[in-house]
């Protein structure tokens, strides 16, 4: 059976002495008016929550950037610094390291952001979910320690999906870390994957925006102590966390969520306070063919630090990682024109000959302009110019901002003096009808 929402008027009827004998009214059922303004109420919510969610994102990435620029000047000095200091001064190098170390920290803080904000690079690639879940098994036993017991129920025609595979990897650690936490005492988490069909009734219960069809299910739930219903939708929020000081960054459910949501996909949480959580991940299933570099990453031997003897135009308007950029270039052979702008690029470029310089090296997001347009303009006079970006934005969130192009040559801040020199090469070396920045 099932209830009904019912709507009375009513009537007394009296008797002829003017007492009460009964009354004489209608039920209207109303259960369809009262559950479609439940549904709209609930619905006003999550639109709430979606934007709350897109705003905090944004400022999220802003933040992001401008500590990227930061960061880029602390770990670039710090490594200039360990490469000066003789290997005996051993007080000072530790010292010089911990800063070196700090940085770093720092920069998977940003690259956490980001991740939330939907503004990492990825590179998704066609896989199946399962090689990943056991590809992090021995992984989650080492985290999960021998309280907890873990168990796998991976579907074995589960379909494929499209993702990146060591953000795909990131989301079920971060989900198995926060269920780990939840169970203290002792408890089971349960990684499940499974081919799952989404109907217009599902999606149209979502403030976002969830496409009915083919989807595989990617779910990681605990017997924990679970989520108290006014805690659940703030878990998502970068920095909230209801774990003791020093215990946890408050980023990880927020990292999660900016992966899934980046690629294409959908979260949902189900917790029952003292009985344990559900967090489901539904990816889109593909029919492309399984790429098989997918299942691991090659190990590159390690190679000398690669230099040149051209000339680099080097535009950036933030002084300290302009300087920093100087000297790793210098560094490493390479003749330097530094300039704060576009303008005074253009004004240095235009006094130059034919074949200068051999690379412009431009941050993207400049005030007086952007490092596109500058270099535009300085191919209209030394056409046979390359050019590579950098930015402490990722260069997903500049191409999809149309700042740049999507098949460029750009270096993430922070980077280090190995990351610039090699990626100098490859653009500089590059022939000229492949060369990415020449657009």
């Amino acid at each position: 059976g099932s209830y009904r929402y019912l709507e009375s008027n009513a009537a007394p009827v009296l008797n002829v002495d003017g007492e009460l004998t009964g009354y004489r009214g209608t039920d209207r059922d109303v259960t369809d008016r009262i559950r479609a303004q439940q549904a709209l109420i609930e619905k006003e919510e999550q639109l709430r929550q979606a934007q709350k969610m897109e705003a905090i994102g944004q400022l999220a990435g802003g933040v992001a950037h401008d500590f990227n620029n930061l960061l880029t000047a602390i770990l670039g000095y710090s490594e200039l610094l360990l490469r000066e200091l003789p290997p005996d001064a051993a007080p000072s190098r530790h010292k010089v390291e911990e800063i070196k170390h700090a940085g770093e920290r720092a920069a998977t803080l940003t690259r956490q952001l980001l991740a939330f904000s939907r503004k990492q690079m990825l590179q998704p690639k066609v896989l199946n979910p399962n090689v990943v879940a056991l590809g992090v098994e021995k992984m989650l036993r080492r985290l999960l320690g021998e309280h907890l017991e873990l168990r796998l129920k991976l579907e074995p025609a589960v379909g494929l999906i499209k993702a990146d595979p060591g953000q795909l990897e990131q989301v079920v650690i971060n989900l198995s870390i926060n269920a780990r936490d939840a169970m203290p005492e002792g408890g089971k988490l349960l990684v499940e994957t499974r081919n799952v069909e989404l109907d217009e009734h599902y999606a149209g219960r979502r403030a976002d925006v969830v496409r009915p069809g083919r989807y595989v299910m990617l779910a990681v739930s605990d017997t924990g102590t679970g989520i108290e219903p006014q805690i659940q939708e703030r878990i998502f929020d970068p920095f909230f966390t209801t774990k003791e000081q020093g215990k946890g960054t408050g980023l990880g459910l927020s990292t999660v969520y900016g992966i899934v949501k980046q690629s294409e996909g959908h979260l949902w949480v189900y917790s029952e306070p003292g009985r344990g959580t559900t967090f489901k991940v539904y990816l889109p299933r593909v029919d492309e063919p399984a790429d098989l570099a997918a299942a691991g990453a090659t190990t590159v031997p390690a190679a000398a630090v690669p230099g040149g003897a051209e000339t680099v135009l080097l535009v950036e308007d933030e002084e300290i990682v302009r300087e920093l950029t100087r000297e790793m270039l210098e560094l490493i052979g390479y003749r330097v024109v530094a300039a704060a702008d576009g303008a005074e690029a253009l004004e240095i470029a235009r006094r130059q000959p034919a074949n200068w310089p051999g690379l412009l090296l431009t941050d993207v997001v400049m005030t007086r302009m952007s490092g596109r347009e500058l270099s535009g303009r300085l191919r209209a006079f030394h056409p046979q110019v390359k050019t590579l970006f950098m930015s402490g934005y990722t260069e997903a969130a500049i191409v999809q901002h149309g700042v740049i192009d999507s098949d460029i040559a750009f270096l993430p801040k922070p980077f280090t003096l190995d990351d610039l020199a090699r990626k100098l090469r490859e653009v500089i070396d590059a022939p000229d009808k492949n060369t990415l920045g020449n657009q």
